[in-house]
């Protein structure tokens, strides 16, 4: 994987021209569960089922095995379920319920001159009174219930709610998923999600080109 210097010393510029062109490093969900000798496959976040994996609960936690392929992916793909658009600019505010920090860097990392999320209109805010948009990560710590919801009843009409990695969506394998708490509009599955994948969300979900 290209840094985003040595992408700008190769090529002479800078920043990516994803959407508007393929993304070079756009995520394959992979996944090497830990299989016993008898076959069975097991998972700390039983994000196993049968012959898939689904990635909003996996949690990247390194107990694999390459004898066990699964066949497919569940909930791979980004769960629209909003048809608001925002053509202009769109502000967003990231909320941590109760993360590792991985997430935390993967969605900041939106601001370098690589992804440069700002050439799109997008940017960040400091308070949710001012957002659009609503992006959480971590598992839904224990007194975090309450500050989600106000941030999410301080956001202006029209929003959306963004839960953005396995944590956010399902409480891994140590917390609550927010979905208790709040209604989402997004999921952006993987542990952490690679950039692109949170770039294509806010895209696809504001109505802008992607």
């Amino acid at each position: 994987m290209k840094t985003w210097l040595t992408y700008g010393l190769f090529s002479k510029r800078l920043t990516t021209k994803f959407p508007f062109k393929a993304a070079e490093e756009l995520p394959v969900w992979t996944t090497m569960p830990v299989s016993t000798g008898a076959g069975e496959a097991i998972c700390p976040a039983n994000a196993i089922q049968d012959t898939s994996v689904d990635m909003g609960m996996c949690i990247s936690c390194g107990y694999c095995s390459p004898a066990f392929e699964p066949d497919g992916n569940a909930r791979t793909s980004i769960v629209h379920s909003t048809e608001k658009a925002f053509r202009k600019s769109f502000h967003i505010y990231l909320f941590d319920a109760g993360s590792c920090g991985s997430c935390n860097l993967e969605v900041k990392a939106l601001v370098n001159p690589y992804y440069d999320m700002s050439r799109l209109g997008i940017s960040f805010c400091a308070t949710p009174k001012h957002a659009d948009a609503l992006i959480v990560v971590g598992v839904l710590a224990e007194g975090m219930g309450e500050p989600l919801r106000r941030a999410v009843e301080a956001l202006p009409s029209p929003r959306l709610v963004f839960a953005v990695g396995a944590c956010a969506i399902s409480g891994g394998i140590i917390g609550k998923s927010i979905s208790g708490v709040v209604e989402t509009d997004v999921i952006v599955p993987g542990c952490p999600p690679n950039p692109f994948t949170i770039l294509d969300a806010l895209q696809r979900s504001r109505g802008g080109k992607h």
